[in-house]
């Protein structure tokens, strides 16, 4: 890809000092710039933009996948379009990624919490439980050990990483050079982009709507296919109204 382009830089170094820092500082860090789910008391509106700068130091294969994807996938955009077009561009796909995460995660939360009223506990006092990270026995004996897992974890657990944003990146790259030959390191034949992305955003929906993913737990799906999603429809209207031939620098 040749010399770094100044918003890739500028991003990647960005998100190794936040990752250095969170294995300093984690415990602090998380609970202020990871994504909680809006009615935690851990929410924080900045959130929709800090936590794409956030990755868990337990795991470096996140930040590295991610890091290496926004700079193979990310520099020849930045090139076509100029630094501030493709920062508006990354920046939309990671807050409409986190917005559509959120909204998912509502809808999971109340329909859990629903359930769990139906069978005669307080929804107030039960979000409250679980914001100290507690739950009753007798709501898993009136309802299913599933239904209060899945509502405790759509709660309590944040969000983090830069995948929504490179989702968008990836879904742009794809649009502009489809019969680009992608070659994969668990897969070593050249597929063309046109072919790879979308096969891998189909995956992330059957994983979301299933919750079987062949990539391990705790992965949000529906980040990742938002941030396609909006990178889609951003790509979409920029051709259409020929905004897309325009640089902004």
């Amino acid at each position: 890809m040749g010399r770094l382009t100044d918003g890739i830089k500028h991003l990647l170094i960005i998100n190794v000092l936040f990752y250095v820092a969170s294995m300093l500082y984690g415990d602090i860090l998380y609970q202020q710039l990871s994504l909680w789910y809006p009615e935690h008391p851990n929410f924080r509106i900045w959130q929709l933009v800090s936590h794409m700068f956030m990755h868990s130091p337990d795991t470096f294969m996140h930040i590295l996948f991610n890091m290496y994807a926004l700079w193979a996938f990310g520099t020849p955009l930045e090139r076509m379009w100029g630094t501030k077009k493709f920062l508006f561009f990354y920046f939309s796909a990671g807050i409409g990624a986190a917005l559509i995460h959120s909204g998912v995660s509502y809808i999971e939360v109340h329909r859990g919490l629903d359930t769990i009223a139906a069978a005669g506990f307080d929804p107030s006092q039960v979000l409250d439980l679980m914001a100290k990270e507690q739950y009753m026995p007798a709501w898993v004996e009136k309802t299913s050990i599933e239904t209060v897992q899945s509502t405790f974890q759509a709660f309590n657990t944040p969000a983090v990483g830069a995948s929504g944003a490179i989702y968008g990146v990836l879904v742009a790259f794809g649009m502009l050079f489809p019969n680009a030959e992608l070659f994969l390191i668990f897969l070593p034949i050249p597929i063309k982009a046109k072919y790879f992305i979308p096969a891998l955003i189909a995956l992330d929906l059957f994983s979301g709507l299933t919750g079987y993913s062949i990539f391990g737990a705790g992965i949000a799906h529906f980040a990742h296919v938002g941030g396609a999603l909006i990178g889609f429809l951003m790509m979409w209207y920029w051709k259409k109204n020929q905004f897309n031939q325009n640089r902004w620098n």
